[in-house]
This record gives structure tokens, sequence and C-alpha cells, in this order.
């Protein structure tokens, strides 16, 4: 553990320093007044770098984004999740390393400090569900101590539900708990129980514009790795599926980049909207269901901010497909579709809006002419991939999890040969699929190749997807 540690202390006290002070041990550090403040303020930094891991690696293998260059991997797109993939195990280790600082700190810092204070308390509690979140949603499993067993992502999500009570216990009545009760209800809709996600998610609804988000720090910490690959690299790193472009980029900088990292939203008002819609759908009671959404609309995300962004510099120059529309064109969501406008924008025109909490498409005339379950389930799962776009959460409505890694199989016997193949849906398109499109340059028409969100429900009944239907 005192290797672990001197590593944590790199990153938590001396930051971008990337100096190893060797006079930094357990029984120097443990026990001293203030000792917690530093910690959680290396939990904050450590949640950052996770996320950055997650949003990249996860809206890679998702129909959001496209990989036009080559920094990040070059087969989640299509999508190829191998156990033996060097991005494979830096998410693991992100993830794992949030959980293992999370635990060290209240086992050991925390209850040696007499100046921690319960809100210290409930933020690293905070960390540990949040990193069982992550491995309940993002992988087939993922041991829950080091060299440990690994456990299901049923396990991990009671495990994160356990630590989200006592997080919340030990808070009062402010956005903060708040946040906390709409990440148990966020598990809950993961486990499939729909009773407890939507109890929750209707306390968490009274705050509907709640946002949790984590921070960046371009100067002193760490950058915003999606932001970099979407707007503030020279090359235009990743491109979103057409019919998202309007979309895009939810991260941006304004003047110097190091000095304007936008923050990643982790929580926001708009899931306990979607979570009371989805069980109300598939309970078949439609008309709530199409209610709830068109409340969704009208009270949190028509108040989100929009801002208007100078974004001429696009050109989705990166290279791996030269086909990408540069100017304002129709899209057809597959083969089979009407012509859709205003989805891809013209940047050279002008001003473009960028949303930076949540937009959509969806409109509250579409929800009334939606009169079936599917056609509201469709709707829904639009909904949710625009809501949630760049923010991590496309792949787990996907039915896709990453398998445990080479490194971890190495060296913890626990690891059975289940444990490293990856979840993907056979409903899922191979080949780069879910990015492909065709465009038609004369008649100024993007076709995609798979509107996911029909294939989604088309699966319905898949084990994978849809938790409150299976």
């Amino acid at each position: 553990m005192k290797k672990v540690f001197l590593y944590t202390i790199l990153t938590v006290l001396l930051g971008a320093c990337n100096v190893l002070n060797p006079n930094i041990t357990d029984d120097v550090y443990v026990g001293n007044s203030g000792a917690t403040s530093s910690w959680v303020n290396g939990l904050r930094r450590q949640l950052a770098l996770t996320m950055n891991q997650v949003v990249v690696s996860t809206e890679l293998v998702s129909d959001d984004y496209y990989n036009n260059r080559t920094l990040s991997s070059k087969v989640f797109d299509i999508p190829q999740i191998d156990y033996f993939d060097l991005d494979v195990n830096n998410l693991q280790i992100q993830v794992q390393s949030l959980r293992e600082m999370a635990e060290y700190g209240l086992n050991k810092v925390l209850p040696g400090d007499i100046t921690t204070k319960a809100a210290d308390s409930a933020e690293v509690y905070f960390s540990l569900a949040f990193a069982h979140i992550l491995s309940g949603e993002l992988f087939v499993g993922l041991p829950g101590s080091s060299g440990g067993v690994v456990l299901t992502p049923t396990e991990h999500l009671n495990l994160a539900i356990a630590s989200l009570d006592k997080a919340i216990s030990l808070l009062p009545a402010n956005d903060e708990q708040t946040a906390y009760i709409l990440l148990k209800a966020r598990a809950y809709y993961s486990l499939g129980d729909a009773v407890n996600a939507v109890k929750y998610a209707n306390i968490a609804k009274a705050k509907n514009t709640l946002l949790r988000q984590v921070k960046y720090d371009g100067t002193n910490g760490v950058s915003n790795d999606m932001q970099t690959y979407l707007f503030s690299s020279t090359n235009n790193e990743f491109a979103p599926l057409p019919r998202l472009d309007f979309l895009d980029p939810k991260y941006y900088h304004t003047g110097l980049a190091s000095s304007d990292q936008k923050p990643v939203t982790i929580v926001k008002g708009e899931e306990a909207y979607l979570i009371i819609a989805e069980s109300q759908i598939a309970a078949n009671t439609l008309d709530a269901g199409r209610q709830t959404l068109k409340d969704l609309l009208t009270q949190v995300i028509a108040v989100r901010p929009v801002v208007q962004l100078d974004d001429s510099k696009e050109t989705r120059n990166g290279g791996n497909r030269t086909d990408y529309p540069l100017t304002a064109v129709n899209v057809k969501f597959d083969a089979s579709d009407s012509t859709r406008s205003n989805y891809v924008l013209n940047r050279k025109a002008g001003t473009i809006s960028a949303y930076t909490v949540s937009g959509t498409k969806v409109t509250a005339a579409e929800l009334d002419a939606a009169v079936t379950q599917d056609g509201l389930l469709y709707l829904l799962y639009r909904m949710r991939q625009e809501i949630f776009m760049a923010e991590g959460r496309r792949m787990t409505d996907l039915g896709i999890k990453f398998p445990v890694s080479q490194t971890e199989q190495l060296n913890n016997k626990n690891v059975k040969d289940a444990d490293i193949k990856a979840q993907i849906p056979s409903f899922i398109p191979l080949a780069r699929g879910m990015d492909d499109f065709t465009y038609d340059v004369a008649n100024g028409i993007v076709t995609m190749k798979y509107d996911m969100n029909k294939v989604l429900v088309a699966n319905k009944q898949a084990k994978e997807i849809f938790p409150f239907i299976n």
C-alpha cells in the first residue's frame, strides 16, 4: 500500500509538478491536520482524469463520434474491444484508481484528521460510489479490491448505492445531496429496478435544473481531453455523426485554451425526467410518459444555456474520412427516413449555437405524434443520446461493455476467461457501421447507414439494453 500511497501523493499533493518527495510517507501524512483537505482535492483531480478516459473512450465506441485521426483508439469505432488493448487498460486504471483513493481516504486519511468535516466524508463516499457506478456501467466486471474477486455489474451498483446512502446521510438538504440522490436513481436504473429508480428520480426532480460537473484546469492541473479533440486541437480529431452535428462542440474555448477548460457534466436534472418517462413508457402508460418528456423539454432543456460560438475554424480535417459535409445540408437518419433540415450547420456562415449542458431536436409535436410504445421509446432514446452527448453515456445505452484488461488478468488469479471478453450485443453493426454515412453532394443530403435508436427499439427485448423492459 505504501508504494500506491507514494504515487497518490505524487498526483495529489504535487499536481502537475511531477516530482516525488521521498520524505512523504504514510506515517508523515496520515494523522496530520489538513490531510483530508488535500486528499479531497486529489480525489477531484482523479475524478477529472477518470472522466477524461471515460468520455473519450466510450464516445468513440458509440455512434456519437468517429475518430477522424489517430491519436486515440483506432479500433473502438469498429467497435473492436480487446482485453489486451492499451486503452482498455488505461480506462480500468483510472476507474480503479478513483476507487482505491476513495477507500484509502475513508480508511486512513479522514479518520486521522481532526479537521475532517461531514461534507469531506460525503464527497469521498461519493467518489467511491461513482467509481463503482462506472465499474458497473462500463465493464463486464471489475475487481472490487486490489487483486480481488471480479465483481459483477450488479454487485458494483449495489456497492455504489450503499456508499451514496452514507454520503446522503452526512449532508443537509442541498444541491450536493440531491445530486447523490439522482445518482442513486441512475444506479437503480442500471439495475432495472424501476420502483426505486423512479422513487429517487422523483425526489431529485424537485430541483429540475440540478447540475454536478467535473472541473478542469488547463494551467495548473488537468485539461479536458474531449475539449482538445473536439475544438482546441489544430486537427479536428473527432467528428460527430452528421445527424448530431448541431450538438458539436459541447466543449470549446475562447481566448487561450489553457485558461478556458469547460467542465464535464456527470449529474443533471434531465436524467430524473428520462428515468421517470422510461418507466412510464415501459409500463405502457404512454400519455404519462409523453407528458413527462414534454415537461423535460419546457422545464429543463429550454432553460439550459445556449451560447453563440465562432466555430469557423472547423474543417473536419482529421483525414480518416474526408467527406464530412462542411455546409448546411439535409440529413436522413437512414435510407428509409425523410429528409430533415438544421442538423448539419454551416459554420462558415457565422456564429453557431452551442449547447453547453443539453440540447435536442425532438419536439413536442413529434412526441404527440408518437402513439405507440415503440414510437415513444424511439424518441426517448433519441433524447437520451442528444442530451448526454459527449458525456460518456451513449455506449451504455447501446449495451456495450469493456472487458477486464490483460494487465489485470496477468496479475490477478481471480480473473476468468469470461471476464476478458467484451460485451458487444449481436445487433450492433460492425465494420464502423454505426458511424457510416453517404453524402449525396449534388442534392445536399447526408444519409446515415443505421439509425441506431431504431435498431435499439427493434431489439428492445435484448438483455443488454432497455433495463425497464427486461
